[in-house]
């Protein structure tokens, strides 16, 4: 059975005929095709599949596509038009290896800085608990996440100031 959602997508609106039982992560991938949402596990164990969903950051293969209907959806796609200094923190502090669990990695942090501009480095692990990464960065993506911190950048500006 299918039914019609309408969900904006990077600031895009899309209209289109779903099964009800599609995933998210599926809809995002092959209705609209959108790859930098990656598709892994299926059961919300690794984050590879992390977009922002209203605000929230959530696993996109454990929500329905119907779900989304009337919803707001980040991908990492809507972040390479800005391009997002989280994405740049990422580079500059080479917590890109194998880029796979990235996109998940990057929103993740994204939805928790957009609610807490100043985490500590506990409530950061605590955020990306969710996403794995094969190559064991962790300690690169958590310095990159914590370069840009409001208290971070305090410093930088400080530092930067003549």
């Amino acid at each position: 059975m299918k039914r019609k959602i309408r969900v904006t997508v990077n600031g895009v609106l899309h209209q289109a005929s779903v099964e009800a039982g599609m995933s998210l992560v599926d809809f995002i991938r092959d209705t609209l095709g959108l790859t930098g949402t990656k598709k892994t596990c299926d059961l919300g164990n690794c984050g590879a599949c992390t977009v922002i969903f209203d605000g929230q950051a959530v696993n996109s293969c454990l929500v329905l596509a119907v779900e989304a209907d009337g919803k707001k959806i980040l991908t990492v796609e809507g972040l390479e038009g800005e391009g997002h200094f989280l994405q740049r923190a990422f580079v500059e502090h080479g917590a890109i290896q194998c880029g796979f669990c990235t996109p998940g990695m990057v929103l993740t942090a994204k939805a928790l800085l957009d609610q807490n501009p100043d985490p500590t480095d506990e409530e950061i692990k605590e955020a990306l608990a969710g996403n794995l990464c094969r190559c064991t960065g962790y300690a690169k993506i958590l310095e990159a996440v914590k370069s840009v911190t409001k208290s971070a950048l305090r410093r930088k500006a400080s530092q930067d100031s003549p």
